[in-house]
């Protein structure tokens, strides 16, 4: 090429058609590479869908790993679709035996140290393997889509898609996916340093062809246990106005008691503790979730932020209310959700 240009050099007739045959060339180069940035990113989108369906239709049972900072813990996921209604086991395998049994959205938590079944109504769809809940292309608003490298994960050939965030108030992932049937073998979150700040993989996963006994509750026997029934209700908030980071949807308003969770030993008296009533406001753009938690009284408790992992919390008073807000994105997102909260006036 460098010798046909100084051929081309000798003569001006052809030193401009030389030009103008370059100008063309750099044209066609920046038409393909925009072409194969988009089809980059339309793959992606695709392969998310396959994702997302995936969590939802297959039958599987796995074992993963969630690794935050130094800690790690390990959980059997079990999952299986009978008809139209999804059924699944997630039992925590380190630590303090707990095993969470659902029903659509419907959650019972078991505890068998305290001996107590905590019931629930799930608030958002974000349990590994099933952790999107957008449309792809609403995905793409806000975070640059690509598909990464090809590799192996708990045995199965996997392909990477990267999404990288477009403002810094929202993490980056990265995800594998089985190329048979597309299901989320591995998931990371990446900072604004690009570190990896928690990450989840299968180590041992069956698609296909699992037993329905296995979602049933391993504790067959529960006379005797304490059952606590987590009330929500479906609220009106809007006297609270709250700014979450562009993307983010308001998907749910709910009132709901909380109380600590029963520790092993304790009486019956002491499993049923004093609750109190929290107002929830859950935004959400398809892969974080953000909840703002509302509640009277400030008194003993002090303001603080607090990280965890790909967590963020902080709390602090505002007037005669105690204001939490938590999140699955970058610190200066949860400030700008918290100092944007103001209840109007009535």
């Amino acid at each position: 090429m460098r010798q046909a240009r100084g051929v081309f050099l000798s003569c001006v007739f052809f030193l401009s058609a030389s030009i103008a045959l370059s100008a063309q060339a750099d044209n066609a180069a920046s038409n393909s590479n925009a072409a194969g940035k988009q089809s980059s990113s339309q793959q992606a989108q695709a392969q998310l869908k396959k994702i997302q369906t995936a969590a939802q239709r297959l039958n599987y049972s796995g074992t993963f790993v969630y690794q935050q900072a130094n800690q790690m813990r390990t959980s059997r996921i079990t999952h299986i679709l009978s008809g139209k209604t999804e059924l699944e086991k997630l039992e925590v395998l380190d630590g303090k035996p707990r095993e969470y049994i659902r029903n659509d959205d419907d959650v019972a938590c078991y505890i068998p140290d305290a001996k107590t079944v905590l019931i629930e109504k799930r608030v958002t769809r974000d349990v590994f393997p099933a952790i999107l809940a957008a449309n792809p292309a609403d995905l793409a608003e806000h975070y640059n889509l690509r598909m990464g490298e090809s590799g192996r994960v708990a045995g199965l050939d996997s392909q990477a898609i990267v999404l990288e965030p477009k403002d810094k108030l929202r993490y980056g992932y990265k995800f594998w996916a089985d190329n048979a049937s597309g299901l989320l073998l591995r998931a990371q979150t990446i900072d604004t340093k690009n570190e990896v700040v928690e990450q989840i993989a299968f180590t041992q996963i069956q698609i296909g062809n699992i037993d329905k006994t296995r979602v049933k509750p391993s504790y067959a026997n529960t006379k005797g246990w304490h059952v606590e029934n987590a009330t929500m209700a479906h609220v009106n908030l809007s006297t609270w106005e709250v700014s979450p980071p562009p993307g983010f949807k308001k998907i749910q308003e709910v009132k709901r008691l909380i109380s600590d969770t029963p520790e092993a030993g304790a009486s019956n008296a002491q499993n049923r503790s004093a609750e109190r009533e929290v107002s929830q406001i859950v935004f959400s753009d398809g892969l974080a979730a953000i909840s703002v938690f509302i509640e009277p009284g400030a008194q003993n408790r002090t303001e603080a932020a607090v990280q965890q992992g790909a967590m963020n919390i902080v709390g602090r008073r505002q007037g005669d209310y105690w204001i939490t807000v938590v999140g699955e994105v970058p610190l200066a997102a949860i400030r700008q959700v918290s100092n944007s909260i103001e209840l109007k006036s009535k």
